[in-house]
């Protein structure tokens, strides 16, 4: 009788341990790493370097760096020199449920002089230089097997097949801004010409339902830059500087994890702003207003009582709501609209709708509504932080 008591308790904490480790698992902050190009598709080559081999390997270090973090799980969309479809890139990050997508690449250029990085999210451009970068890179759709079938007609080097992919810049475009400014930030810190933040339709990012970015690390066409990017050392460099953007990233949005030890306080600094889509607010100083004079006990009127008055949050308090989505359709702000939550509010911009959830001063109950979000099927909620009415980042929020 003995013997199957202890066996019931054995089982009993063998499953809570696997429960555990199942919960703590499925909480990890997950990345998909994906090295552009592969086998046959050999993507830019110049000067005897060869864009799929050096994307490769920097995949390949930038996630030997993210696996040191128990808090992060990465996942490849290749570890070899295999080619992988297009679409088939972004289904390997969908059906990971991954938090980021992160697409490297080389970039190259007629004029050998061209250097400097640069970081894409998906849009449309009117810029023809980004138009000319995304077609150039989408054009690895034609090796693709029946690829007019499986991409319902689209052509890589027709504008209008563009059109329909305009939806698709609506989805976790302010994440993928953030996740690409902190890429460039990084490169900027590691002595690195940054050509910005930019806007253009790569098919690879078009099909993948998460924020994503697609990082041109530098010119394998200009001698100098081609020569460090295909050196250990120069991977190494390139390497650390996205494994510690795509960290920040997570601390900021998802938290910090026990060892997310990448990235020093010293390296802490502030995300390049969009360049091509975003234009630059002006600063309005707030004008000062003085707090009224306590009524003196003389002027009171008979039996009149001072009274506490509620407290009231000053605006120069900064506040966390939980952003839900954006979408190009107007919804009611009833709880049967969004899978049973309350207290929803929407902002807009141009024809775009973003729904939050909540708001609180407090960071620690911010996060336990990010939790409420993300348990009600939200996955892909996130932070958001305002001060004096104008939103900031996460991170500057909590410095007060």
């Amino acid at each position: 009788m003995k013997v199957i008591k202890q066996i019931k308790i054995t089982t009993i904490a063998a499953f809570a341990v696997l429960l555990f480790s199942n919960t703590v698992h499925s909480q990890k902050f997950k990345v998909t790493l994906d090295a552009g190009h592969g086998d046959h598709d050999y993507g830019a080559v110049y000067h005897g370097h060869i864009e799929k081999n050096i994307a490769l390997a920097v995949v390949l270090k930038v996630g030997k760096l993210l696996e040191k973090s128990s808090g992060i799980d990465v996942i490849y969309t290749r570890k070899g020199d295999q080619f992988i479809d297009l679409v088939e890139r972004a289904n390997i990050a969908n059906r990971a449920d991954a938090d980021i997508f992160v697409s490297i690449h080389c970039n190259a250029n007629a004029n050998n002089a061209a250097d400097g990085c640069e970081t894409y999210v998906m849009g449309m451009s009117k810029n023809a230089s980004n138009l000319e970068a995304a077609k150039r890179e989408n054009a690895v759709v034609t090796l693709e097997k029946d690829y007019k079938q499986k991409y319902e007609g689209f052509d890589p080097k027709s504008p209008e097949s563009f059109a329909g992919m305009t939806m698709a810049q609506e989805l976790y475009l302010d994440q993928s801004i953030a996740l690409a400014g902190k890429v460039q930030s990084q490169f900027i810190q590691l002595g690195k010409k940054s050509r910005g933040v930019k806007q253009a339709p790569y098919m690879v990012l078009h099909k993948a339902y998460m924020p994503r970015v697609l990082i041109e690390m530098g010119f394998i066409s200009n001698q100098a830059e081609g020569s460090k990017l295909d050196s250990e050392a120069g991977q190494q460099e390139i390497a650390e500087s996205i494994a510690n953007a795509i960290i920040s990233y997570k601390k900021e949005y998802f938290g910090a994890s026990d060892n997310d030890s990448a990235i020093k306080p010293s390296q802490q600094i502030e995300p390049v702003k969009m360049i091509d889509t975003i234009a630059k607010k002006p600063t309005v100083k707030k004008p000062e207003v003085k707090k009224p004079e306590p009524k003196p006990e003389s002027t009171r009127a008979k039996g009149e009582q001072s009274v506490a008055k509620p407290e009231v949050v000053s605006s120069a308090v900064a506040s966390f709501k939980v952003q839900l989505s954006a979408s190009g359709k107007k919804l009611e702000l009833v709880p049967s609209n969004f899978n049973g939550l309350s207290n929803i509010s929407i902002s807009s911009e141009g024809n775009l709708y973003k729904y939050m959830y909540g708001e609180t001063t407090n960071y620690e109950e911010a996060r336990r509504l990010l939790s409420e979000a993300k348990a009600k099927g939200y996955s892909s909620a996130f932070l958001i932080a305002f001060k004096n009415g104008k939103k900031v980042s996460v991170q500057e929020a909590l410095k007060q």
